[in-house]
């Protein structure tokens, strides 16, 4: 008889986009810390960390370099990839590998990014609504992964999602509509403590994790929009409610 395959998957099977981004804000935080003295870093962060204050500020300072034109767009973004120190690039790496793996094989990875950009903006975009003349830069992968988070839990916690079955169409079961989501106690639980997790962190500024404050608010917009964007990325049709 010919040899069945095996069932059992690699422990670091994390897919070819997950595995990319790690290594790029790895990347990233080493050039940083090995590549660039003070003057070369403060270049990096006002260019491409956000700044609510850059925003929001008279036109008559344009000449200012936290007035950058360019940068008022492209940091809704760019701030995502860096980070303040080892321990806070390491962490997010950590939950990106853990909720960003569901999530990109279930979208593949175009959607997976274009999801994970929109939180990141969502983010972004509640820390300037909360914070509108903030001059302290905004960094970290946390709001992108935050929706990440959300998009999981829309799937993961059905019966024959990853967190219950084995096999490749675990990634790929319908997820839940709204109105079982609210009727889901371990969807609701997970939400829960996903809220009182970031309201602790950013009131004791995440226990030493990281060298920056933890901007609980950003990672707020990218949950909400991550939950409520889930449907409009989901490539799996949803069963009839």
């Amino acid at each position: 008889n010919p040899p069945q395959p095996s069932t059992r998957q690699p422990v670091f099977n994390l897919p070819v986009v997950v595995s990319g981004l790690i290594a790029l804000l790895i990347a990233i935080e080493a050039g940083r810390d090995y590549l660039l003295d003070v003057t070369g870093n403060v270049d990096l962060i006002v260019t491409f960390a956000f700044v609510p204050f850059r925003e929001t500020t008279s036109q008559a300072l344009i000449d200012v370099p936290w007035i950058d034109a360019g940068a008022r767009v492209w940091t809704f973004v760019t701030y995502a990839f860096l980070h303040g120190g080892w321990a806070h690039v390491l962490m997010n790496s950590l939950w990106l590998a853990a909720f960003g793996t569901p999530v990109a094989r279930r979208f593949g990875a175009v959607r997976f990014l274009l999801y994970s950009g929109i939180g990141a903006v969502a983010g972004a975009a509640l820390h300037l609504a909360i914070y509108p003349h903030d001059q302290v830069p905004l960094v970290g992968a946390s709001a992108a992964i935050s929706a990440m988070m959300a998009g999981a839990c829309r799937f993961a916690f059905q019966p024959a999602g990853p967190m219950w079955a084995l096999g490749v169409d675990r990634y790929r079961t319908p997820a839940s509509s709204f109105r079982e989501m609210l009727r889901d106690r371990r969807v609701l639980s997970f939400i829960g403590i996903w809220f009182v997790v970031n309201l602790a962190f950013g009131l004791t500024g995440g226990g030493g994790l990281s060298s920056s404050a933890i901007a609980w608010e950003a990672h707020i917009g990218g949950f909400v929009a991550g939950l409520l964007l889930f449907g409009t990325f989901d490539p799996v049709s949803r069963r009839s409610v």
